[in-house]
């Protein structure tokens, strides 16, 4: 999660700054040497591969902002975020995979980082490696994992991660349902925010909002991640030598990256990614083949699906992207109304449309309109028992709540009514106040076979 920052900073360079102040920026990062003596890698492929962890470093925060954010106990030696980031070949797509810290993995043979104890390879969940052989095992493992060369290494923690997000201003994300986490502090109400730092944090941490858990933390992640890039590309820091100094500089000073990467390397890729945007990145999770897979000594692990996993990283490798794209190209944003943000998809909304006026075929104009924006219509509206109806209604079985408020988003101003036993179906009956229906989408969009979503996908309508 707070590698969202560092991802942030390599799309900062495309302002095309002074070379000056990008080498007064390199001082202040954290070098380590996680390739150190490593033998028999993958080959290298096409393109850039970044391996991204977030550590905890709670260490580092004061007390006031630990109790606001709920931040207490002691940091664990451990990276609770892992991401493979691939920046392809003509710097034209970033593709995100997110690395479930639970994941299933055997740690090759090396030696403790805490005991100096020589350990043969053996099975551990994913986020362990760092705990126990540092940035360097976590490297051997993911590309033991993986089969992808992983190219540079970089780890950000919990302060550079809010610094980063206040420096820009704050974050804009928006929910179609609240959002909450007892164990975080995560208080959201339905609707479009703007995060400070600590509220960002509380964001990409919290796993206890729904029965997703970790998996829904993980898109949730992702959803930042490309709201992070919109925001970086909106403020206009990308254009703007001395904010991008601010912002990388509070990024820089509490990274930690390889040497290998540098001045040189960060221009060069910023300048390549200059008209880099939400659209241009994609976001995925490894697919999982069982949630709950058991090992003696360590408990429940995450194992993938193998064969889906396999084809990620082939693309990674062969440099080809995740997401299908559109024929003709990426298509221009629709224009007309925004879309209105929703938790129910509205192709899972069954609507059966009534006509409550006099006016000859508007309950067909409803229903075709409503059947245009998703929903899934009946395709032959009805009179309704009054030809009289003023204000457009929507009858609805509570039960299904999350459906009408997906079809009463499409139409703004309808009166909602519940009906016990009515069935999944919900009723329509259009007033003589019917002019159009308001375009939706839903916050989680459908994903391809691999869960591959874009930026411009999950950031706010």
């Amino acid at each position: 999660m707070r590698a969202a920052t560092t991802l942030s900073m390599l799309v900062l360079g495309a302002g095309g700054i002074g070379h000056g102040i990008v080498t007064s920026l390199d001082t202040g990062i954290d070098r380590i040497d996680p390739f150190r003596d490593m033998k028999n890698r993958p080959e290298a492929g096409h393109g850039l591969n970044i391996l991204l962890v977030g550590a905890d470093g709670r260490d580092k925060i004061g007390r006031e902002e630990k109790e606001k954010y709920l931040l207490g106990g002691a940091p664990c030696n451990c990276t609770d975020t892992i991401m493979l980031v691939h920046i392809s070949e003509d710097r034209g797509r970033a593709s995100v995979v997110s690395l479930p810290r639970d994941s299933y993995a055997e740690l090759p043979e090396h030696t403790d980082l805490t005991t100096g104890e020589r350990h043969q390879p053996h099975p551990v969940k994913l986020n362990a490696a760092y705990a126990e052989g540092g940035p360097q095992l976590t490297v051997r493992t993911v590309e033991q994992l993986t089969k992808v060369k992983i190219d540079h290494y970089l780890e950000v923690d919990f302060i550079s991660f809010m610094k980063t997000v206040d420096e820009l201003g704050g974050v804009e994300i928006c929910t179609a349902r609240p959002l909450k986490d007892s164990h975080t502090g995560l208080d959201l109400p339905a609707g479009t925010h703007r995060l400070d730092g600590g509220q960002a944090l509380q964001y990409v941490r919290s796993r206890h909002v729904d029965g997703a858990a970790d998996l829904g933390r993980m898109e949730r992640q992702q959803r930042f991640l490309a709201a992070l890039t919109k925001q970086a590309a909106d403020s206009g820091v990308l254009l703007n030598p001395v904010r991008f100094r601010d912002v990388a500089s509070t990024v820089l000073n509490s990274v930690r990256a390889d040497k290998g990467f540098g001045t040189e390397q960060l221009l060069a890729l910023g300048k390549a990614m200059r008209g880099f945007t939400p659209a241009s990145s994609e976001f995925t999770t490894v697919p999982v083949g069982d949630h709950s897979f058991p090992v003696k000594g360590i408990g429940s692990t995450v194992k993938w699906d193998a064969a889906k996993a396999e084809r990620i990283f082939q693309a990674l490798r062969d440099d080809k992207p995740l997401a299908s794209p559109p024929s003709g190209g990426r298509p221009e944003p629709p224009e007309g109304p925004t879309p209105a943000l929703v938790d129910v998809p509205p192709q899972r909304v069954r609507v059966q449309v009534y006509n409550g006026t006099h006016t000859d075929g508007l309950g067909q104009k409803a229903d075709t309109a409503l059947r245009a924006a998703g929903f899934a219509t009946t395709r032959a509206p009805l009179n309704g028992a009054s030809r009289e109806v003023k204000r457009t209604a929507i009858a609805y079985d509570p039960r299904w709540d999350r459906s009408a408020k997906t079809l009463a988003a499409a139409l703004p101003g309808a009166e909602l009514r519940a009906v016990k036993g009515q069935g999944a179906t919900l009723r329509v009956t259009v007033g003589a106040d019917f002019e159009r229906v308001t375009p939706v989408r839903p916050q989680d969009p459908r994903r391809n076979d691999l869960g591959t979503v874009t930026g411009d996908q999950v950031t706010c309508p």
